[in-house]
């Protein structure tokens, strides 16, 4: 697929944690693994990484941070976004984060060879993505607490 300009667009996804969208390959896809050799107690499901985007069934997307991690799980929105009605297993998925995070503290790459954002700049990124959402609903005139006369 083209934009208008000609060139290849990349496609997009949302991320369940934050709900921020960003491209595929910024973002981390998760699946659902059912094992029916090793079922889980309750009937819980393995939620496993899929780096390179090519494992069957539905995917949940998220970006390979603790922080979205944790919003997804305090959302409940793994189940809603894989359609589950059983509890998750996150281990997988949190050692994925966890070993990338790891090893990208050293120089700036992961295991597969794609760059690393740091914590600095998912935290300046989504204060951006704030900053202009307060911005978008407060009255024309500006805030009213620091007017002078």
């Amino acid at each position: 697929m083209t934009d208008r300009t000609g060139l290849r667009s990349e496609p997009t996804r949302t991320c369940v944690g934050c709900r921020a969208t960003d491209s595929r390959s910024a973002l981390l896809r998760v699946v659902a693994e059912t094992s029916r050799e090793n079922p889980r107690p309750g009937g819980g499901v393995t939620l496993v990484p899929d780096p390179r985007h090519r494992m069957p069934g539905r995917g949940a997307w998220v970006h390979p941070r603790a922080v979205c991690l944790e919003l997804a799980v305090r959302r409940k929105a793994f189940g809603r976004a894989l359609r589950l009605q059983a509890a998750v297993d996150l281990t997988a998925v949190t050692g994925h984060i966890d070993t990338k995070h790891v090893s990208s503290k050293h120089d700036g790459t992961t295991h597969d060879g794609n760059t690393h954002v740091s914590n600095q700049d998912a935290q300046q990124h989504h204060a951006r993505h704030a900053t202009s959402t307060i911005h978008e609903n407060e009255p024309q005139g500006g805030s009213n607490a620091m007017s002078t006369r």
